[in-house]
């Protein structure tokens, strides 16, 4: 079973967006940027479900258990 967790940071009823500019790799690959792996409390291995939203990625954490 996996379980998804969502993180959006939000004051009141505004939303916060915070972004950074990645770059891909030549083997396809993003990094995501420590700031973002710390709030998310994600380590190396951890799983992610990567969804295709209109033009862009929604990255989620996946718990696995």
């Amino acid at each position: 079973m996996i379980k998804e967790i969502t993180y959006i940071i939000s004051i009141g009823l505004n939303f916060m967006e915070e972004d950074t500019l990645v770059k891909i790799s030549a083997a396809g690959t993003i990094s995501i940027p420590k700031q973002f792996r710390k709030y998310m409390d994600m380590q190396k291995g951890d799983y992610v479900r990567v969804i295709v939203v209109d033009d862009g990625l929604l990255v989620k954490k996946a718990i696995i258990t």
